[in-house]
């Protein structure tokens, strides 16, 4: 699946059902943090819950050149929103470009301070250090 470049931004939500419309709701942070707007308009995608989003260990290749290089590198700590958990019970983190981050012991809506320990092409794996940020 190719991700564009111009994503503003990647959450989890429920699709609801309002009188004769069907609604899906953005969370406030990211009105808040000014990825959108209240009132803009926007185009959306919707993916089906049922990827997992991690792929069988062993089967990764190095990203070609001409690919987007994953956005995070081996040793980096960043801050997290744990925003599903994956068929294996760990906590996943979108970033950049929806890049999965795998977090192992999280739960979803725990925010937290982790340092990536492994980076493939589509997908990497953080390790906890804080948590409740």
């Amino acid at each position: 699946m190719e991700i564009s470049d111009e994503l503003l931004c990647l959450f989890s939500a429920d699709v609801t059902v309002e009188d004769d419309r069907y609604l899906v709701e953005v969370p406030r942070r990211e009105v808040e943090t000014g990825t959108v707007e209240a009132g803009g308009t926007y185009r959306v995608a919707l993916i089906s819950a049922d990827i997992d989003a991690r792929p069988d260990e062993g089967t990764e290749t190095e990203t070609p050149p001409d690919q987007p290089q994953p956005p995070v590198e081996p040793g980096e700590t960043r801050y997290v929103e744990i925003e599903d958990i994956g068929k294996q019970g760990d906590g996943i983190a979108r970033v950049e470009r929806g890049y999965v981050i795998i977090v192992p012991g999280a739960d979803i809506g725990e925010r937290v301070k982790i340092e990536v320990t492994e980076v493939k092409s589509n997908f990497a794996v953080g390790e906890i250090l804080d948590e409740d940020l």
